[in-house]
């Protein structure tokens, strides 16, 4: 999560300086805060996302394994 927080911080101090250098009105600008925001909204993805239980990884892992086998009717 902190190399995420680190892109935010990166890609903000970016656009303010392409902001800055282009005018808040060019498109330059408007797409590098369009990414901010998809940065942004991929961390509160993952915050939201539950972590897997230990027999998920195992099955993630070893998707062959009985113990991990899937019937359909």
């Amino acid at each position: 999560m902190s190399d995420i927080h680190d892109q935010i911080v990166a890609e903000r101090a970016a656009a303010r300086a392409l902001c800055d250098a282009e005018g808040v009105d060019s498109g330059a600008c408007a797409a590098a805060f369009d990414a901010l925001e998809e940065l942004q909204a991929e961390a509160a993805h993952q915050r939201t996302e539950k972590p897997k239980s230990s027999f998920e990884q195992y099955c993630d892992a070893n998707p062959d394994a009985v113990e991990c086998r899937v019937y359909d009717d």
